[in-house]
C-alpha cells in the first residue's frame, strides 16, 4: 500500500477525526477547514471517475463529463483493478444506500 509510507499516529488521528464526524454538515465544515477547494474538488472528481468506470462508461465520456485528465482516469482505473479495494468498499456501500433509499 502506498499509504503505508505515511502510516503512523498522525495519520491515525486524521482518520479518527474523519470517522468522528456525525453527518454531512459536519463533513462540510471539517473539510472546509482542513482542505483547499482544489483538494476537495480533486477528491470529488476521483470518486465520480470511479463511479463512472464502475458503470462501464468510456474514458471519453468520463473526461467530457468530469473534466478529469486521462491520466487521472487511468490512475483511478488502476486502483479499481489492482488497488486495495478502497474504492470498491465505498462504491458498494453507496450503491447499497441508493437501493435502500429507493
Amino acid at each position: 500500500m502506498q499509504i503505508d509510507k505515511l502510516r503512523g499516529d498522525q495519520l491515525d488521528e486524521l482518520f479518527d477525526a474523519i470517522l468522528s464526524l456525525k453527518n454531512r454538515e459536519e463533513c462540510y465544515r471539517f473539510f472546509d477547514d482542513i482542505a483547499t477547494i482544489t483538494e476537495i474538488q480533486s477528491l470529488t472528481q476521483r470518486l465520480q471517475v470511479a463511479k463512472m468506470l464502475d458503470e462501464g462508461r468510456t474514458y471519453n465520456a468520463i473526461a467530457s463529463e468530469t473534466k478529469a485528465s486521462t491520466t487521472t482516469i487511468s490512475r483511478v482505473k488502476r486502483c479499481l483493478d489492482y488497488g486495495n479495494e478502497g474504492y470498491r468498499i465505498v462504491l458498494d456501500r453507496l450503491n447499497d444506500k441508493e437501493e435502500t433509499d429507493k
